[in-house]
């Protein structure tokens, strides 16, 4: 079974696509598509939902500077 994805409308890709994020709340619970961004790198189109707020066209980071937290 294939997922499809709504196409992003910001960017000129005919091949991009928003696909769904999730994360981990403060306690521990998942929260499922938390974040949509656009699989076009160039266009970087986001939305963002924090403490209840639709956040558009966030800064994106890969994480990859981040620091692990051990639980």
């Amino acid at each position: 079974m294939s997922e499809q994805f709504p196409n992003c409308n910001k960017c000129d890709n005919p091949d991009a696509v928003l696909v769904p994020l999730s994360d981990f709340g403060g306690g521990g619970a998942p929260i499922h598509y938390k974040a949509w961004v656009c699989t076009n790198e160039e266009c970087g189109f986001n939305l963002k939902i924090r403490n209840g707020d639709v956040l558009v066209n966030e800064v994106i980071s890969d994480g990859s500077q981040r620091e692990r937290r051990d639980r």
